[in-house]
């Protein structure tokens, strides 16, 4: 899956992201607003890892959705 229908259909995929990464508030969830620039930012304070392993950590995650 690309990233283009997770933004398209935000507010769907927010429970799936909830899964994933527990740690993300609703008010995280909502300042990303599907942005995955937004999300992958957040996602680096929250887990406190580099940009290249939560990039790999949101691909790999995309992959699953198929």
């Amino acid at each position: 899956m690309d990233w283009n229908r997770v933004e398209g259909a935000w507010k769907q995929f927010r429970g799936k992201v909830r899964e994933k990464w527990a740690e993300l508030t609703d008010d995280d969830l909502a300042r990303m607003d599907g942005k995955r620039e937004q999300f992958e930012g957040i996602l680096q304070q929250r887990y406190g890892a580099g940009r290249d392993r939560i990039r790999e950590d949101v691909d790999a995650w995309l992959k699953t959705l198929n």
